[in-house]
Order: structure tokens, then C-alpha cells, then sequence
């Protein structure tokens, strides 16, 4: 069966976890697609942070943070501990 290029090109197996994404904490914040894969293989992350990388839109344009990656990442807001209240 030949593969038909219009539906690979809109084929996404992309997967986020909290455990996945944090594996990006610390990258070098902006960057591209190109450098996020560098990042992620220089340091050790599992295979899977690769591929879902792999599976990100390429414009050129560099990714500002991890919440343009996986809008769903929890940030400082989303822990309701103030630390002027204890």
C-alpha cells in the first residue's frame, strides 16, 4: 500500500507527562526545535522526550518555554502555597 504523504504530514503521536516534560526544566530556554532535541539527548533524557520532540512544528522560530511545549505544565500558579502566609 503506497503511504499516502498528505497523512503523515498530520500524523501526531505526540505524549506529554509530567514526568516526560520535566525532563526540559532545565533546557536553554528560548530554543528551537533543533537545539530542544540536542538538549534532550545530551542529557540523558528517555527516548520518548526525543520523538515527542521530533513530533513538534519546525517555523524556525525558537519555543520562549516548556508551556509552548506542553501547555499543560504546571507552573508556580498552580500550587496555591503563598509563602507569605506561613
Amino acid at each position: 500500500m503506497p503511504k499516502n504523504p498528505t497523512f503523515a504530514k498530520y500524523r501526531i503521536n505526540m505524549y506529554w507527562t509530567l514526568e516526560l516534560v520535566s525532563y526540559l526544566d532545565d533546557a536553554p530556554w528560548p530554543a528551537t526545535k533543533d537545539e530542544l532535541i540536542d538538549y534532550a539527548i545530551r542529557s540523558g533524557a528517555p527516548m520518548e522526550v526525543v520523538e515527542n520532540l521530533q513530533e513538534l512544528e519546525d517555523d524556525g522560530e525558537p519555543y520562549e518555554s516548556i508551556e509552548e511545549i506542553w501547555s499543560d505544565y504546571p507552573t508556580d500558579d498552580d500550587y496555591f502555597f503563598h509563602e507569605d502566609e506561613h
